[in-house]
């Protein structure tokens, strides 16, 4: 059975980066599906009866600052995008808010002009060369949860156009604040991120153990991913660590999505500001990359509602 080093150890071969047909589907578990391609997209709308595919919400978050949560998100994005997906990456990291940092991107506006409605969402949304859009945070998004009646109906309103996008990807901040776990609760897929240090793994299971008993009904899609690993042995074992734990005391299912190697390429990407999926698309951990999000697309699709119900879920049960 192929498991990921297996895909990785092809991919560094002479086979193109990113060319899904060139690749097997792996499932949760490290299992293959033959002759299924890599980043086969996930199921349309239309293929289940309704007008056009549900955006598809991922939130990305983390115990602790400082593990690669935000290079994953805006990499993942990256790699959604050439694979032909219309995708957006929302900075929801309250006060230190710095996907367009990572971007090299220097934004006019942000979330705190859409919610004060001194602009409106087509002026704060930035297009990039890298063939994705951004919405930058900002420290006045922590006032979503006190907004008025008639603030909040704007927002919604606002924020509806996101249906146009394929994937919207949230970064959200490091640690448990309300905010995060809005987020999570609203997503149909939450990807938390650790690394192998022992401050990193036990702030994972802190927030997957804080989803677990603060969100009600809990129905989303909950993964864990090892970055900075220095072995596929050594990533497994973390995983194995996190989500035996929760499986044994939470009562919680978390699936290991995978890991990325701790790759040099990653610390120059962040000081040229440039993504490393661009300018190491090779790299080893540009290619562990692109197998998450092969492997997201092969989970089975949870018939998400897209933009209308991620709202309803992050403001509760009022519409707009």
């Amino acid at each position: 059975m192929a498991d990921q080093a297996e895909k990785l150890r092809e991919l560094v071969g002479d086979k193109p980066a990113g060319h899904a047909g060139e690749k097997s589907a792996v499932h949760a578990g490290g299992r293959s599906a033959e002759s299924a391609p890599a980043e086969r997209p996930a199921p349309r709308a239309s293929d289940r009866g309704e007008g056009r595919a549900a955006t598809r919400i991922i939130a990305v978050s983390s115990g602790k600052g400082g593990v690669g949560k935000t290079n994953i998100a805006i990499n993942l994005a990256l790699a959604y995008a050439q694979a032909g997906k219309k995708v957006i990456v929302m900075d929801a990291d309250l006060g230190l808010a710095n996907v367009n940092v990572v971007l090299g991107v220097i934004p006019r506006y942000n979330l705190y002009h859409l919610i004060r409605k001194q602009k409106s969402l087509s002026e704060i949304l930035v297009d990039t060369s890298y063939g994705i859009q951004i919405i930058a945070g900002a420290s006045g998004f922590s006032k979503i949860a006190n907004l008025t009646e008639d603030e909040r109906r704007d927002f919604i309103a606002e924020l509806a156009a996101l249906a146009n996008a394929d994937v919207l990807i949230i970064d959200c901040a490091a640690g448990v604040s309300n905010n995060v776990i809005s987020f999570i609760a609203a997503a149909d897929d939450a990807l938390i991120v650790t690394t192998p240090e022992p401050t990193a793994i036990t702030d994972a299971y802190g927030i997957i153990k804080i989803i677990a008993t603060e969100i009600e009904n809990l129905d989303i899609g909950l993964k864990l991913i090892v970055n900075r690993v220095k072995s596929v042995v050594e990533g497994k074992r973390v995983a194995e660590r996190v989500i035996n734990i929760a499986g044994q005391f939470l009562n919680l299912k978390v699936d290991y999505l995978g890991f990325v190697f701790d790759d040099p390429v990653v610390h120059t990407s962040v000081v040229r500001q440039k993504p490393f999926l661009v300018l190491e698309p090779k790299s080893k951990a540009a290619l562990c990359i692109r197998h998450l999000v092969g492997r997201l697309e092969n989970y089975e699709y949870r018939d998400g509602k897209g933009i209308p119900t991620f709202l309803k879920r992050l403001f509760g049960s009022k519409g707009p």
